[in-house]
């Protein structure tokens, strides 16, 4: 039985092929370009993820200002600086590593050492100033007002970093920018479309950060 298809169906399959070779062409002639960020990591609101892209949470690291607070125990609360090695000491806690550790793993590990001291202890631990090292920063270089190594906190988008930055330059070529990350032979890098999101309000463009990323924005071919 023969399938009868519509005139304007055809017309639009047609268009829809020219419209593919245009865009094939456009790119060979542009060369190779990197991959948009894919739609695994696309939507900072997305509910089911797996674990390789749910959204990681800020790890202490060395000179954070941390705010302990003991629920009921004011004397046994304080602030503390973590230390070049990475340790902290507090009141009843002489010595103990911070550095590596989530502030919900610190916390935890402070009630633990309380508990000998103190009956069923809650601690809340409160990063107060990010110092963070390389791998828990996000880094901005090129056509950005402002490039800067931004410290990497749970939630954050480009357009957080973006506005971390002072946005684009005159200059910048915000749809030929480039996220590049991971290290080594797990490096990977996508295309950010910059100007769709500062300059156009396409929120669609907004996607997740992760710490270690490094965004590189060129300037516009003249």
């Amino acid at each position: 039985m023969m399938r009868l298809v519509s005139t304007s169906k055809m017309a639009a399959l047609a268009a829809g092929g020219l419209l593919a070779l245009g865009l094939t062409a456009c790119e060979t002639a542009m060369g190779p370009q990197a991959p948009d960020v894919p739609s695994a990591i696309q939507g900072a609101a997305a509910v089911d993820q797996g674990p390789d892209d749910a959204t990681p949470e800020y790890l202490i690291g060395p000179y954070d200002q941390l705010q302990i607070f003991v629920w009921r125990a004011e004397e046994l609360s304080t602030n503390v600086t973590v230390r070049p090695d990475g340790r902290i000491s507090t009141p009843l806690v002489e010595d103990m590593q911070a550095a590596g550790k989530t502030p919900t793993e610190l916390s935890a590990d402070l009630e633990e050492s309380l508990s000998t001291y103190v009956k069923t202890p809650e601690v809340t631990v409160i990063v107060d100033r990010f110092s963070s090292t390389f791998d828990q920063q996000v880094r901005v270089l090129g056509e950005a007002t402002a490039p800067a190594a931004l410290p990497y906190q749970a939630g954050m988008t480009v357009l957080d970093v973006m506005l971390g930055v002072g946005g684009l330059t005159e200059f910048a070529a915000g749809n030929r920018a480039k996220l590049i990350r991971g290290r080594d032979q797990d490096q990977k890098t996508y295309r950010v479309r910059l100007n769709d999101l500062m300059r156009r309000g396409d929120v669609s463009a907004n996607v997740p950060v992760r710490p270690g990323d490094v965004i590189l924005i060129p300037e516009t071919r003249f």
